[in-house]
């Protein structure tokens, strides 16, 4: 304790002691206490990771203008990614770090959001009527951001909310502070963002937000919150979209474990983990995976869009992460990132900053948006003496309702609807469908990374898949199949450059024969080659899961569109043949659509709201891709 207690000396003396972090991790007994020097980097490739004895090399600060790294859209503030090179590494008891942290109230003055209640609900109602309901995606985070000037030394402040949280918050995934010189950082974060450990790639959604103000929960209206159709959609949305990630890091995509109820101190959330085998260099992982859906959106890229849009500046590090690299035992790379939220930043000054947001989907009011950027700051503004604390336990374990009967039924529940290909465990060595091993398919990606979850189902089906973004010219040829993907947008659209990228791409397609599968605004853009007119649904089909007609058999698939192409009839003639329609006979909304070497389906076969989303792969792909003769067999078969 030696160590920590020259630290504190030093603080409470006014000296800056040097950069250092000291943390908890979720459930552990004793904090980690990091110290060494701070470089700035550019970018995430540059982050050290020197080879070495096994253990923390460093601890990253990731700004979340970093997203730029993968050409997404964000208000850049300038904020650095900062490095904190490991030089010493020691494990403290939490109870020797409680008796030496300074026990002491936090005092801060003028208090304020940057954006008012009335603002920030207004801002809110525009989102879901210019984003979600004109089909730009399926739900977005918008933050705001309490600032306040702290009194006194700001790390004694720091040190002293660290100690209020380490008593009062549970269930955090790290409850910490970071000292980089430049700034401080406080924090108790509920959600791992991803983590990498032994080849084991982890990622863990966490949505819905249950407000019970640091009483005793109420059993009942827990069970209330985890029927509530809005809550259950947002953690659905969200774990589609982490899957997504996980198809570009984990070589066979990632296993759905859960969900479970995440309880702390002033709320408790809903979490699924995800896992998934990888080899990726862990600063690719970072790269791949910036930023969870949970602080962006959905589809991710046009959710980057939507928040530079609709928010006055930047982020900061508010939605970045906290990034623990080092090696393993036997040299293999390891990472530790949880997601910068429930954390407040504070400046040498003084100043204080501490963002916090809210998931707006389709069912989401101004009034309950408003209400959970405070429910979900309590538990931080609680320790700098903003909010009330929640109670103190004397000691005894807390009373989980994650124990519950009711409470385990209720999210086991949960499961029920979505797809086994996600839930259950594959075999990397299943063998695919016998007239698809070896054939290639080409994924055209339109702004939604749905197409990887879309490349695993189709590697697991047997073929060899190759992904290529929209804006890549290339041939086809080569392809046995060509899918043309989902992305955000109004497929109406005569002279958006990805529309009418789209547009020549199945034209030619049409024009050859080369078999097809257009998927989501694929297929809008398919239809309409086909003559079929397209309109803007009056409620968004967003995150939505429904039981449809499909040539002749009765399928449960997720939609995520606010367009749709209709028709009157169930048969049409074309200029490429007659096609064949799926619909809906209350509107003619077309759910998919099939003709001679083509087939376009309007929901996501891929998303694990579509349990029968593989039958339904099978079944149009033995249409477009007949078994081949004997004699067209290849010698061996290859898989993505």
């Amino acid at each position: 304790m030696t160590h920590l207690n020259d630290l504190i000396a030093a603080v409470a003396r006014g000296d800056d002691p040097g950069p250092f972090a000291l943390l908890r991790r979720e459930g552990a007994d004793e904090l980690e206490l990091f110290t060494g020097p701070v470089d700035t980097v550019d970018r995430l490739t540059d982050i050290p990771l020197p080879p070495g004895a096994p253990g923390a090399r460093t601890l990253a600060l990731v700004p979340y203008r970093q997203i730029s790294e993968r050409g997404f859209a964000c208000v850049d503030d300038g904020a650095p990614l900062e490095c904190l090179q490991v030089r010493e590494h020691r494990r403290l008891a939490l109870a020797d770090v409680l008796a030496a942290l300074p026990d002491e109230p936090v005092r801060t003055v003028d208090a304020a959001f940057d954006v008012t209640d009335e603002e920030y609900a207004r801002t809110v109602q525009r989102v879901l009527a210019e984003e979600i309901g004109r089909g730009e995606g399926a739900n977005f985070v918008l933050h705001r951001t309490l600032h306040a000037t702290v009194q006194g030394p700001p790390l004694v402040a720091a040190l002293a909310a660290l100690r209020r949280l380490l008593v009062a918050e549970r269930g955090a995934y790290w409850t910490f502070v970071v000292h980089t010189g430049a700034r401080t950082m406080v924090g108790a974060s509920p959600e791992r963002h991803v983590s990498v450990d032994d080849g084991l790639v982890m990622m863990n959604p966490i949505s819905g937000t249950f407000r019970h103000g640091g009483g005793a929960p109420d059993r009942a209206a827990l069970l209330r919150f985890l029927a509530e159709e809005k809550e259950i959609e947002e953690l659905y949305m969200v774990l589609d979209e982490e899957l997504k990630m996980m198809a570009t890091v984990a070589e066979h995509g990632g296993q759905v474990i859960g969900p479970y109820l995440k309880e702390m101190s002033h709320l408790a959330h809903t979490e699924y983990l995800l896992a998934g085998r990888g080899t990726r260099d862990v600063r690719e992982v970072l790269r791949e995976t910036m930023f969870a859906p949970t602080v962006t959106g959905s589809p991710m890229e046009n959710a980057c869009r939507v928040i530079a849009r609709h928010e006055r500046g930047g982020r900061g590090y508010y939605a970045g992460v906290l990034a623990l690299l080092g090696h393993d035992e036997a040299g293999r790379q390891t990472l530790d990132a949880p997601i910068l939220i429930r954390t407040v930043e504070i400046s040498p000054t003084g100043r204080l900053r501490m963002p916090v947001g809210a998931t707006l989907v389709r069912h989401s009011t101004a009034a309950g948006e408003v209400a959970e950027t405070h429910a979900k700051a309590a538990g931080v503004l609680a320790a700098l003496g903003l909010g009330p604390a929640a109670p103190v336990g004397d000691g005894r374990p807390v009373a989980r309702l994650a124990d519950d009967p009711a409470v385990r039924e209720a999210l086991a529940a949960r499961n029920a609807p979505l797809a086994r290909f996600w839930l259950d465990q594959r075999s990397p060595d299943a063998p695919g469908l016998p007239g698809l091993i070896g054939r290639r398919a080409l994924i055209v990606d339109a702004e939604d990374t749905f197409t990887g979850m879309l490349a695993h189902q189709l590697g697991a089906l047997g073929l060899a898949v190759t992904l290529r973004p929209w804006h890549d010219s290339g041939p086809v040829d080569d392809y046995d199949l060509v899918v043309a993907g989902p992305g955000p947008g109004d497929p109406g659209s005569g002279d958006e450059p990805k529309m009418v990228a789209l547009r020549g791409l199945l034209a030619g397609l049409l024009a050859s024969g080369r078999p097809t599968l257009a998927v989501c605004l694929g297929h809008q853009v398919l239809a309409g080659l086909l003559g079929l007119p397209l309109h803007r649904r009056e409620a968004p089909y967003q995150g939505l899961q429904r039981e449809v007609r499909l040539f002749g058999r009765t399928r449960r698939v997720g939609f995520y569109s606010t367009f749709t192409a209709r028709a009157e009839v169930d048969r049409l003639d074309t200029a490429y043949g007659p096609v064949e329609v799926a619909r809906d006979v209350r509107d003619g909304a077309v759910h998919a659509l099939r003709g001679r070497g083509f087939a376009g389906v309007q929901f996501h076969p891929e998303s694990v709201l579509s349990p029968d989303g593989i039958a339904v792969l099978t079944e149009l792909l033995g249409d477009l891709l007949p078994a081949p003769r004997p004699d067209e067999v290849p010698a061996t078969g290859g898989r993505a």
